[in-house]
């Protein structure tokens, strides 16, 4: 199946409820630091969210609630895949997306065969302190060449209107966290991002 080119990520299922009915046709579940419980319920809340809307639900790295709720879809950091069981996430039919941030761990990724590849911060962001400057279209269009037919996910400062250069570089989806968080409108930015991502 093909992935929306459009993919917001939203740290609670509090966001979905407002974001899915805009149109979202692909999201990611990224809570931190939570009781298990929680998790659980946030990732059950959000798959009945998701299958009432028609969106494909990626959840953030607890794989383990992902395999025993029965997600389809899961994203790893490079530190989660040191932890994850990799090949009980693929025995449960559970599809995989990486991060990415040099070539290294891009060798390592591959090997995985994953349904998606992400690399970031293509540009300088906010959200977390990383030890990698911002990439750059140039690594965009390079990562491109290296994965092939894999999706490429562009993440990290992006913007309504840096996504059209991102694409423009070879990815195939971008991915939005502080754009639409932060937005003094974030429902409309929404849709903004929906019209760019047509």
């Amino acid at each position: 199946m093909s992935l929306h080119k459009f993919y917001p990520i939203f740290d609670d299922v509090n966001w979905l409820k407002r974001m899915l009915p805009l149109g979202i046709k692909l999201v990611q579940l990224r809570i931190k630091d939570a009781t298990e419980d929680h998790v659980r319920a946030q990732i059950a809340e959000g798959q009945a969210l998701c299958r009432e809307y028609g969106c494909v639900l990626v959840i953030n790295d607890y794989w383990q609630a992902a395999i025993d709720l029965g997600c389809e879809w899961l994203h790893l950091g490079q530190e989660d895949l040191d932890d994850a069981d990799l090949k009980a996430i693929r025995a449960a039919g559970i599809k995989l997306g990486v991060s990415t941030h040099d070539d290294d761990e891009l060798e390592r990724v591959l090997a995985f065969a994953p349904e998606y590849v992400a690399l970031g911060p293509v540009y300088p962001t906010i959200l977390k302190k990383m030890k990698w400057h911002q990439q750059g279209l140039p690594r965009v269009t390079e990562w491109k060449a290296r994965v092939g037919d894999v999706p490429l996910v562009g993440i990290g400062g992006m913007s309504v209107d840096r996504a059209p250069g991102v694409f423009e570089a070879g990815a195939d989806i971008v991915a939005a966290v502080t754009d639409i968080t932060l937005n003094d409108d974030p429902e409309d930015r929404v849709r903004q991002w929906l019209e760019v991502c047509k």
